[in-house]
C-alpha cells in the first residue's frame, strides 16, 4: 500500500449530484486537478476510527469516508471522466506545513480547527466535535486532571492535548511529567507497557484507542473535558473557490443524514482491524452540528 513518500492511484467514480453550471471555477488547485485529472488527498495513519490503516493496509475511516465523497463532488464540478486519488500520508507534526506547500491539496482526519491554525491553513465546514479527555487504567487513582500532578502523561507530539497540557502544567505548577509521542498508536503504547499512567487526547480518539487495545475493558476515558473542538478538513488559504466546493459537498453530507450513516458505521458497528464497536453514540453537539454546519472553531 502506500508507503511514507509513496503515492497510490485509485480510480475514484462519481455518483454526486450534477455538476455546477460552471466547470472552470477560478481556484489555482481546481485548475491544477482538471488538467492532470488527479488530486492529493492527505490522512492519518492510526486515527482510530477517523483516519487510519486497516488489516490490509487500506486506508478507511469516518474522515476518510466524507473525503471520498468531497473528491467525488469535485469530480463532478470540474465535468471529469475520472479523477485519480493520491494518497499522501501525514502525521500530526507535518500535515499543516503539507498543505501550506501544496503537497497535499485536502486533508481530512483529526486534524481541530483552530484560530492559530486557522492564520496558516483554511478550514472546511466542521465535521466532528470532540472534547479532550483522559485514558487511564481502569481501577487508577487518575480521576481527573488535577490527579496528574507528579505523574508521567504521553501526549502525541504537535496536537492540541500537547499544548494543553503543557499550559495546563505551567499555570497551575503541577508538575506533571509530559512525555511526547509520535502518532497514537506510539502513545498507547507507552501506556499499554507502563511507560506513562494517562494518555491524554480528543475522546473520540482514546476510545478507538481503547478499541485497539488487547483487553479493551482494562481502560477507562476519565476527566472533566479540558476543552471542547471541532474538526474540520484542511485546505490552503489561498483558494477560497476549493473551499466553496468542499463546503457545498460537507454541508450536503451533514443536512441530508449521510453523514450521521458515516458515523454509524464507525462509532456504533465491528470496526477493522479486529472488529471492536466503539459503541459510541452521537453527541447532543455533533447531532447539532449536523443539523446547523458551520466552520468556525469553537470559543
Amino acid at each position: 500500500m502506500c508507503a511514507a513518500v509513496a503515492l497510490c492511484g485509485l480510480a475514484l467514480a462519481s455518483n454526486a449530484a450534477a455538476p455546477a453550471a460552471s466547470a472552470a471555477p477560478a481556484s489555482p488547485t481546481l485548475s491544477r486537478i482538471a488538467e492532470t485529472g488527479t488530486i492529493n488527498l492527505g490522512h492519518r495513519e492510526s486515527s482510530v476510527p477517523f483516519s487510519y490503516y486497516d488489516g490490509k493496509r487500506q486506508v478507511v475511516g469516518y474522515s476518510q469516508d466524507l473525503m471520498l465523497k468531497v473528491a467525488d463532488a469535485i469530480k463532478a464540478e470540474l465535468k471529469l471522466p475520472a479523477l485519480t486519488l493520491k494518497l499522501v500520508p501525514v502525521t500530526s507534526q507535518n500535515r499543516l506545513a503539507l498543505v501550506q506547500n501544496g503537497t497535499v491539496d485536502l486533508e481530512c482526519g483529526s486534524t481541530s480547527n483552530t484560530a492559530e491554525r486557522g492564520r496558516l491553513v483554511a478550514f472546511s465546514t466542521s465535521i466532528f466535535v470532540i472534547s479532550t479527555r483522559l485514558l487511564v487504567k481502569r481501577g487508577a487513582a487518575i480521576k481527573d486532571f488535577a490527579d496528574l500532578a507528579g505523574r508521567k502523561v504521553v501526549v502525541t507530539s504537535g496536537t492540541t492535548s500537547d499544548r494543553l497540557l503543557r499550559t495546563y502544567n505551567e499555570s497551575r505548577g503541577s508538575r506533571i511529567q509530559i512525555v511526547t509521542a509520535r502518532d497514537h498508536d506510539d502513545a498507547f503504547q507507552a501506556l499499554e507497557q507502563g511507560q506513562v499512567e494517562a494518555l491524554m487526547l480528543d475522546d473520540a480518539l482514546l476510545y478507538g484507542e481503547r478499541a485497539k487495545a488487547r483487553l479493551p475493558e482494562d481502560w477507562v476515558v476519565t476527566g472533566t473535558p479540558m476543552s471542547s473542538e471541532v474538526y474540520g478538513c484542511m485546505m490552503r488559504r489561498e483558494d477560497p473557490a476549493l473551499k466553496a466546493v468542499v463546503d457545498r459537498a460537507l454541508t450536503r453530507l451533514l443536512t441530508s443524514g449521510e453523514a450521521l450513516k458515516i458515523y454509524t458505521r464507525w462509532f456504533q458497528r465491528p470496526i477493522p482491524p479486529r472488529g471492536q464497536n466503539l459503541n459510541w453514540p452521537p453527541s447532543e453537539p455533533l447531532l447539532k452540528l449536523y443539523r446547523q454546519p458551520g466552520d468556525q472553531p469553537l470559543p
